[in-house]
């Protein structure tokens, strides 16, 4: 295909200024969608670094597909900036599982593509991640450790992290310095959903899911090729066999 100078320059320029900032503007996005060459040229561009390009309100988005995608937050990045200097790897696995509970409490099932809440509070969110570490739980330490070779996540330091931390208030005021709250652990987690604009805060103590993050849902986090099924033995184990809320269907 052939592109004029304009065209190619148009698109380098969203693209630039989707790698600098990670999301681009209302200018950027009229660009995009009333050219085809200059989308397919910036969609080209964004493949390349192993990304997908996103519209969702009235905005662009860059959002990283693979580990290896130079825009891929790292793990130590994550412990630098959200988590506390002691941090170690059962902590940023412990971060990913309530992050994909606190989305699974807006869907019936991880074959839904809407929404079926409007916000989620933070105490709704504890229950929740209680309850899937209870199913965990129900495994077994030894087959546990046989799927996190096939899944990639240390289920039992899971588990371990989240059953070592203290189920108390945040405003209780005597904490010593080595003790933190499971909800304050949310809170954390809360922070980082946050600034990368993955949610909004609706209330006090309620949080609701984004444009950006429903598009996300859609495209790629109910695809197995994704989540690496990690959404369906979450949500399947033992289900079949008993009554659960709303939230816990997904």
């Amino acid at each position: 295909m052939q592109y004029l100078e304009e065209e190619v320059i148009t698109a380098f320029r969203i693209y630039a200024l989707l790698t600098q900032k990670g999301e681009a503007g209302s200018d950027s996005l009229q660009q995009y969608e009333s050219d085809d060459k200059v989308r397919g040229l910036v969609d080209q561009f964004a493949a390349e670094m192993e990304c997908a390009v996103l519209t969702a309100g009235g905005r662009l988005y860059l959002i990283p597909l693979a580990r290896l995608s130079p825009f891929h937050m790292s793990n130590d990045m994550l412990k630098k900036t959200y988590l506390r200097g002691s941090a170690v790897n059962a902590d940023l696995y412990l971060m990913y599982l309530v992050m994909i509970v606190f989305i699974g409490g807006f869907y019936d099932s991880y074959q839904t593509m809407e929404p079926t809440r409007n916000f989620l509070n933070m105490n709704d969110w504890l229950s929740l991640v209680q309850e899937r570490v209870d199913v965990l739980q129900e495994h077994g330490d030894e087959h546990l450790e046989r799927l996190s070779k096939e899944f990639s996540y240390r289920w039992v330091d899971i588990i371990e992290r989240w059953n070592a931390m203290d189920d108390i208030k945040e405003n209780v005021k005597r904490q010593s310095g080595q003790t933190i709250s499971r909800i304050s652990f949310l809170d954390t987690v809360r922070r980082f959903l946050l600034e990368q604009e993955l949610v909004y805060q609706v209330g006090p103590d309620e949080l609701d899911l984004t444009e950006k993050t429903k598009i996300i849902v859609q495209r790629y986090f109910m695809e197995a090729e994704y989540n690496r099924g990690i959404l369906e033995f979450l949500y399947s184990f033992k289900e079949s066999t008993k009554e659960e809320s709303h939230a816990n269907n997904f």
